[in-house]
């Protein structure tokens, strides 16, 4: 790969073949120690963003996907009981990369930076956050609920050959249903988020939940993260460090709800 330009902020833009790497020049100043981070001194630890070139422009990606329609599924399926996973442990951060431009698309999908699961999932997600604490670490959501038609754009933009990292909209993403979710590890002490065998989003062999290689540190991050998803639950992606599937989510429906549609006289209240 070769460096073509640079970009405002410190930021310099490496370009491949099909795809591109947005890494930063100089490390962020971490908060200072002491009380938990704001979500805005999580969001300075900017690492690189992987990206792809889509095969088609964004808008036409989202005018095609909109106008379609989600599979149609047997069931019976438990009713949607979607929640705000923030609601459920203040050590709960966001990093909803696809409201943003610093996403695998290079353009955000989501108007607003907001993150749902069905309710068993976001007490599991709180739990294993709780045991993570005790640790000195938190969980860094990039993304939880997703509607179908943001699956078909991304399907829809993605090159055959990275399509083992998208979900096939003609099956739904379990994150369609609620019930999967990326993140990460953050120091509580100071904002950052730690580092992993590969990046967010990353369409290579580094973000393979086995992956052999990165650092030793980076692999003791990756485990300890995958140890307390499961613990509570959920189940890693294969191909995808970062990704956590539920364990029951055969029994949710695949949803297309957009963020708007989930406004808070839809959404459900955390349990007292």
């Amino acid at each position: 790969m070769k460096v073509v330009k640079f970009i405002p902020a410190a930021w310099l833009l490496i370009v491949g073949t099909g795809s591109a790497w947005i890494a930063p020049l100089a490390a962020q100043s971490p908060s200072a120690a002491g009380s938990p981070p704001s979500v805005a001194a999580v969001e300075k630890q900017q690492e690189k963003v992987f990206q792809i070139t889509p095969l088609k422009p964004i808008t036409e990606l989202r005018r095609e996907a909109l106008a379609a329609k989600p599979p149609v599924e047997a069931g019976p399926f438990l009713p949607p009981d979607l929640v705000d996973v923030t609601t459920y442990d203040p050590n709960i951060r966001l990093e909803i990369r696809y409201a943003t431009s610093r996403d695998f698309l290079g353009a955000p999908v989501y108007s607003e930076a907001r993150a749902f699961l069905q309710r068993p999932a976001a007490e599991a997600l709180a739990r294993a956050s709780r045991k993570l604490r005790a640790l000195g670490y938190g969980l860094l959501i990039y993304d939880a609920y997703r509607p179908w038609y943001v699956t078909k754009m991304f399907w829809d933009a993605t090159p055959a050959d990275k399509k083992i990292f998208v979900a096939n909209p003609a099956e739904g993403s379990r994150h369609n249903r609620g019930c999967a979710v990326d993140l990460t590890l953050y120091d509580l002490k100071t904002g950052s988020s730690v580092e992993m065998t590969g990046g967010y989003d990353e369409m290579s062999e580094r973000s393979y939940a086995t992956y052999a290689g990165g650092t030793a540190l980076q692999r003791s991050h990756r485990e300890l993260l995958k140890n307390a998803m499961q613990s509570e639950g959920f189940d890693v992606f294969p191909f995808e460090w970062w990704h956590f599937d539920f364990r029951s989510w055969q029994r949710y429906p695949i949803l297309n709800l957009t963020f708007e549609q989930l406004d808070s006289s839809q959404l459900s209240k955390p349990h007292p």
